[in-house]
Formats: C-alpha cells, sequence, structure tokens
C-alpha cells in the first residue's frame, strides 16, 4: 500500500492528483497530510483504521500542501489560522466532492481531505444493511405523518447516509421537504436545502424559525446540537411535521436521556418522538476470500447467552488482491426502536433508568433488537467477524443490568463463588501461629474474632541443650506471623518500669510486669499468653 514518489522531477499537481485518485480507489473516506519536522506523512483511512502511504520530504512539504489549499479555494497566505474548503472536480475520472480543512499546528499546517461518498444514499434503505426485521420497523416510521426521527451514532458512524437515503425516499412532489444543513453535503434534486453560515447569524434555531413559516412537511435537521435547537424540533414535531436529525449518542435510551439534559419537556418530548435508529459501523468481510471456521467455546458461550442459537461456524478474514487484510468496505450495525405509548407514558412519568431499560429492550415482539444482537447476526450471516462486534459494543452503555450473565461472559469474568473454600482450616491457621477465640468481646462490643498466641514451647536465652550442649533457640514472638496479639492480661505480679504502656490493667503507665530471672522460663510464657493487644512482648527484652 505505501507509495514513492520522484518528488524532484515529478510535478506536484500530478502528485497530488494521484494521491487523491488512489485514496478514492481503495474507497478511502479521508486523507491526512501530517507535517513533522523534516517531512511530511501522507495517510489515508480505509475502513475506519489510518494506513500510512507516503512520505515526502521537506523540500516539497510546503508545495503540497499548498497545492491542496489552492484546489480547495483557500487563502494560501494564511498559515496562521485554520480554514475550510471544497474541492468539486474530475480528477484522473473520477467526479469527486470534497471537503479540505486545515489546521496549524507546531511543525506547520495540517490538512485533512473528507471524501464524500454518496453512492450509498443513492443505492436506497433497502441496500443499508438493515435487517429485515428493523427495514420494516424504519419503513413503519418514516410512514408516520408527524412526529421526530432520530438517527443516533458517533462521528463517522454512516448517520448522514442514512438520513439522506430516508430523504430520497420521501421526497416525493406532493410533500415540500427543507433541510438546515452545516455543510450541505449531498444536493438532492426537489429538497430545498439551508447552509448555515453562523458568522451572520443564520444559525440552526433561526432556520429553523423561518422554515415553519414555509409550509414545510418535513423537515431535516443536520444536527441537534444545542438546547434551543432541540426543543424547536421537538414542538416543530409535535405541529403537525415530520422532523428528521441526527444526534451523537450510543444507543436509544442513551437518545432518550440525552434529550431530557437538552431540557427538553418530558411532555413534549414524549408526544413527539417516533422512533430512533442507532448504528455503528464495523469492518466488512471480502467475500472473495472470506472462510469458515470452527467456532471457539467462548463464542459459542456468546451466542447462546445473546442470541439463543447453538453454532459450530463463524466465518474469519483470509486476505486477497480483492481486499486490505481480509476485510472491504464497512457495513452497519443497527439498533430501531418504535416508541409506543407504553414508553410515551414512561419517559412522561419519568421512570427510572432500569424500567426505560426495559421496555426498549425486553418486551417480546415490541422491543429493540440490540446493537450486540445485530452485530452477532450478521456474524452468521457472513457480513463481517467476531472480532469486529466485540471491538464496537460498548458493553457498559449498551447492556443492563439485566443482561449481567452476558455482560460476565463477554468480560471473562466468573461469578463470584459463595462458597468456602478459601477459608483457612483450623491446622493453616494454627501454622499461622493465629487462633481465633469462640465469642470474645473487647471494649464491650461482642462477637469480634481475637487471635490468640499458640503456647510455644520457649527456653531462656542461656539454656543449654543437652544433646548437642549448644544454647538453645532464642523464639521472639514477634517473628511469628509479624506480630502477636493477645487478650487483656490479668496481672498478679509486682510492676517494674518499662518503656512501653499498658492501659487498663491496674498499672501505671510505662510499667509493666517483669518476671523473675529463676522464674524466666514460666513467666516468659505466662506473659505471652496474657499480655495486653496493644503491647509486643519480646523473650528477649526479658
Amino acid at each position: 500500500m505505501f507509495r514513492e514518489f520522484d518528488y524532484d522531477n515529478k510535478p506536484i499537481v500530478e502528485i497530488v492528483n494521484e494521491i487523491i485518485s488512489d485514496a478514492v480507489k481503495h474507497d478511502a473516506s479521508d486523507i491526512h497530510f501530517d507535517p513533522y519536522p523534516d517531512n511530511l506523512h501522507v495517510r489515508i483511512r480505509i475502513d475506519g483504521e489510518l494506513i500510512d502511504y507516503a512520505i515526502a520530504p521537506d523540500s516539497v512539504k510546503k508545495n503540497l500542501i499548498t497545492r491542496v489549499k489552492i484546489m480547495a479555494g483557500m487563502n494560501i497566505t494564511e498559515t496562521r489560522l485554520p480554514q475550510d474548503g471544497a474541492i468539486k472536480q474530475n480528477i484522473n475520472g473520477y467526479d469527486l466532492d470534497l471537503r479540505v480543512s486545515s489546521l496549524p499546528i507546531i511543525d506547520g499546517e495540517k490538512v485533512v481531505i473528507r471524501i464524500l461518498d454518496y453512492s450509498m444514499s443513492s443505492a436506497g434503505l433497502e441496500n443499508l444493511g438493515f435487517s429485515e426485521d428493523n427495514y420494516k420497523k424504519i419503513d413503519k416510521i418514516i410512514r408516520s405523518p408527524h412526529g421526530i426521527i432520530l438517527i443516533a451514532g458517533a462521528t463517522g458512524s454512516g448517520k448522514s447516509t442514512t438520513v439522506y437515503a430516508m430523504l430520497q425516499k420521501l421526497n416525493t412532489p406532493n410533500r415540500n421537504v427543507i433541510t438546515v444543513e452545516d455543510p450541505v453535503e449531498m444536493k438532492i434534486e426537489g429538497v430545498n436545502q439551508v447552509q448555515t453560515m453562523s458568522e451572520i447569524g443564520l444559525t440552526f434555531s433561526n432556520t429553523l424559525r423561518s422554515i415553519l413559516r414555509q409550509d414545510p412537511d418535513i423537515i431535516m435537521i443536520g444536527e441537534i446540537r444545542d438546547d434551543e435547537t432541540a426543543r424547536i424540533a421537538v414542538r416543530a414535531s409535535i405541529t403537525g411535521h415530520l422532523v428528521l436529525s441526527t444526534i451523537h449518542t450510543n444507543n436509544s435510551l442513551n437518545t432518550i436521556e440525552r434529550l431530557t439534559d437538552m431540557e427538553v419537556e418530558r411532555y413534549l418530548l414524549g408526544a413527539a418522538l417516533t422512533g430512533i435508529v442507532s448504528q455503528r459501523l464495523c469492518k466488512r468481510l471480502c467475500p472473495h476470500c472470506r472462510k469458515l471456521r470452527n467456532a471457539t467455546d467462548y463464542e459459542k458461550i456468546i451466542f447462546h447467552e445473546v442470541l439463543k442459537q447453538d453454532i459450530e461456524q463463524i466465518y474469519e478474514p483470509v486476505g486477497c488482491p480483492e481486499c486490505i487484510q481480509g476485510y472491504k468496505g464497512r457495513i452497519a450495525i443497527h439498533e430501531v426502536l418504535i416508541i409506543d405509548q407504553e414508553i410515551r407514558d414512561a419517559i412522561i412519568d419519568n421512570v427510572t433508568k432500569d424500567e426505560l431499560r426495559h421496555l426498549v429492550y425486553n418486551r417480546p415482539e415490541l422491543s429493540a433488537s440490540t446493537l450486540l444482537k445485530d452485530g452477532l447476526q450478521k456474524v452468521l450471516s457472513g457480513y463481517t467477524t467476531f472480532e469486529e462486534i466485540l471491538r464496537i459494543i460498548d458493553i457498559d452503555e449498551d447492556l443492563g443490568d439485566e443482561d449481567e450473565n452476558i455482560k460476565t461472559v463477554l468480560t471473562g469474568h466468573k461469578k463470584p463463588s459463595t462458597s468456602h473454600s478459601n477459608l483457612k482450616t483450623a491446622s493453616n491457621v494454627v501454622q499461622e501461629a493465629t487462633i481465633v477465640s469462640p465469642n470474645p468481646t473487647i471494649n464491650n462490643v461482642p462477637n469480634q474474632q481475637i487471635p490468640v498466641q499458640p503456647k510455644i514451647n520457649i527456653q531462656p536465652a542461656n539454656a543449654v541443650n543437652s544433646q548437642n550442649q549448644k544454647p538453645a533457640m532464642q523464639i521472639n514472638p514477634n517473628q511469628i506471623n509479624n506480630q502477636v496479639v493477645a487478650p487483656k492480661p490479668v496481672i498478679n505480679q509486682q510492676p517494674v518500669k518499662q518503656q512501653s504502656a499498658i492501659n487498663n490493667v491496674g498499672v501505671k503507665k510505662d510499667e509493666v510486669v517483669a518476671p523473675r530471672i529463676n522464674d524466666m522460663k514460666n513467666q516468659a510464657l505466662n506473659n505471652i499468653q496474657n499480655a495486653n493487644p496493644t503491647q509486643t512482648v519480646f523473650v528477649d527484652s526479658l
């Protein structure tokens, strides 16, 4: 895919034309010219991923950028401010409609060319990859005489393509169709299209107010961007107009929440909403080289949990001269929700998110098919791969509490075990020198478990082993499980001055009991067993 040009001998005009035509030939959506200190990197976006295409030397870096700006009708002398332009011409046999944007960065001007492709919109709704069930829902909601239909998705998810396909289906001689867009991406014959210009006050909201006085039947708003536009669009839809628009949300449930966050009155939103179409794009498998493979156990579990189907094989990419690493083009994954009376009432009554999610996704025959379900259906049909679906699905946003089993399987986390297999046995506790005393009481708080010292055979430091005549080991209880803690002692001996403190044992501060030297062996053991919980007793210090 990487190309090298003869930058010293080939004209800059021809190099730029070849870059653009080559990107169009490979169905690229964008061309990036990225300036670096010593060169210019050219990348093209194919199937949603940027691919390195060429590296131009520093000697022609400015000339390449200048040529693109000239073609787009931009000011070539202004390099300090961002600019926008457009290219509409035939290059190497391709009729092109391009959008150009420049941005000043540290190492020069970065230029991005967006390649607009209207072939999918022109092909009609039936060729946009809708499943049979979703297509029936789409056909139903666009036949509504009034209301608002929203196309939801992230930037670059094909929302405009879907909206334009709907407009072409609705554009008939007996209807007055008006759009307000920024920018007008596709000119449709018979449709009145308005280009907003915020610098002169021609904004979405101002234009919408004027459109309502133009006797429209159908209004298309390029994007709902702010609270005012959302409120005007909703009010227009309840006054007898069919409104189409796009919004940046992930799914149907988030779309309803976003509109309420935009301070749209709930009683108006519940009455206005007609349908929501959420979509994302994933790579399409190349039909020339795809092949079947055996499904893994993990994949079988996912399909069984989501689709309630047992599968044995799914398709995987291979790669051939017709594609790039087994993929060619992209396909949309859809979620189509028809707003019925039960959902309208839930929106107006401000029910909880979990209740609304249940109404949207978990009602037989009425709920929306989730993006995950539609994606897995397309995997079974051979349109895309299992890995692509997992890549575009947002587990936290797209799945709710009712889908906890699916979440658990997708994330690979096991459910928390209720068994007691991890609890320590009595022998393990003894080995760790910690014994739990039954039902002890500390500070008048019952049922707290207090570690108690095990019995330890301790000899004085000067004791001599009778067999090997070597000094016996000096045992420091503090070295057993790091620290030894025992219940409050009962002390009968006379206190002797020491540095540590014992409280509430009937002796003065900074005093502890020191045993007599002759009884050291027995007294050391007694001190360990009866020490204050806040005190650590060392045999060596006695």
